[in-house]
């Protein structure tokens, strides 16, 4: 995401110096300079933002209690408060609520006696979540029958959890919303496909009535106000098997859903967020054509590369990382196509995925 900001950064004129532990990281590769320091080393993010007219982030986990520490020093469009909000669940569910919007019924969970209430309340199946700190799977637990309460307490011993009623759904999108801090604009509804826990793929526009594609940028919209938005924010939701919309995470920062934006619209999620972070207007966002994105995990990434000499239309993004494991993202593939059933034969046929 870091690197993939720099592009647009760099295409606009503007210098960039990222902060990130690894020195081979692929935004150190293309930025003008890198400090390797940890995302809450706090003389790292001083010495930041004392080189830097203004600052972003492209995850979650940046030490809210350092940037404050900072005080006057920065200058963080996106704010503190969004980033306190989002990597927190209770947070984030809180603000949601303050906001009407959808969302699946929950109880915060921190004792094994809070857990059985719970269950004995929502029912199985039910989700349980850590707090803090998951992502693609990760601090997650699904809670079908009774015998799935042990595995449950590796969990609880990470800290406060969150428990999730299980919501049937038909399918999951996302909105990429960008804002300025006082125009706010919405990206095309992406439908995406999970597998095991990773996104796998995300179809736009999403297989949905036109109807519930106004209602989810209606939502988006709601919270990027709500938010006072400044640069691009992710919305993930589900679609319920009556057409209701349920949010069920936000993201403060472009998304691997909204990677198809590159090729597919008039201005990238990572243009929008740049634009947004400095103030600048915001254009209505077009889609110029249909689109699939299909990430590339570590385990695919050497059968990917052979579809290069075989796909001439398709547009390949790698991203330079310099280790591929099982279920990491390493790149993702974008195909622009006036069908996605046809697409999404032509991916089955290659047996990559």
């Amino acid at each position: 995401m870091g690197q993939m900001m720099i592009f647009s950064a760099k295409e606009m004129g503007y210098q960039t110096i990222v902060l990130d532990p690894d020195e081979t990281c692929p935004a150190g590769q293309v930025a003008d300079e890198q400090i390797v320091a940890s995302y809450d080393d706090f003389t790292g993010l001083k010495d930041l933002a004392k080189k830097s007219d203004l600052l972003t982030y492209e995850f979650e986990n940046v030490s809210v209690e350092a940037l404050e520490k900072l005080g006057q020093d920065i200058n963080l469009p996106q704010g503190v408060n969004l980033l306190a909000k989002t990597q927190d669940r209770l947070a984030e569910k809180d603000f949601l609520e303050s906001c009407q919007i959808k969302i699946a019924p929950y109880r915060r969970i921190e004792t094994e006696a809070d857990l059985r209430k719970a269950l004995n309340d929502l029912g199985y199946p039910s989700v349980l979540k850590t707090s803090r700190g998951g992502y693609d799977g990760k601090g997650q637990l699904v809670l079908r029958e009774k015998e799935d309460f042990e595995e449950a307490k590796s969990l609880l011993k990470l800290g406060t959890c969150v428990l999730e009623a299980w919501i049937p759904f038909e399918r999951e999108i996302s909105v990429i919303v960008a804002g300025n801090g006082y125009d706010y604009k919405t990206f095309p509804v992406a439908e995406n496909i999970h597998v095991n826990n990773i996104l796998h793929e995300s179809l736009v526009p999403a297989r949905i009535s036109g109807q519930l594609e106004d209602n989810a940028k209606k939502m988006a919209l709601i919270i990027a106000n709500k938010l006072k938005l400044r640069g691009v924010l992710a919305i993930e939701m589900f679609v319920g098997r009556k057409g209701e919309l349920y949010v069920n995470e936000l993201a403060p920062r472009p998304h691997n859903s909204g990677h198809y934006t590159i090729e597919a619209c008039d201005f990238s999620q990572f243009d929008a967020h740049i634009r947004g972070v400095l103030g600048l207007p915001l254009a209505d966002i077009k889609l110029l054509s249909r689109a699939i994105m299909i990430n590339v995990l570590g385990e695919k990434l050497s059968a990917s590369y052979e579809l290069m000499k075989e796909k001439d239309d398709w547009h390949f993004h790698y991203y330079g990382k310099k280790e591929a494991k099982v279920g990491r993202k390493m790149g993702h593939i974008t195909i622009l196509t006036d069908d996605l059933s046809t697409s999404m034969d032509e991916i089955d046929r290659t047996n990559i995925w």
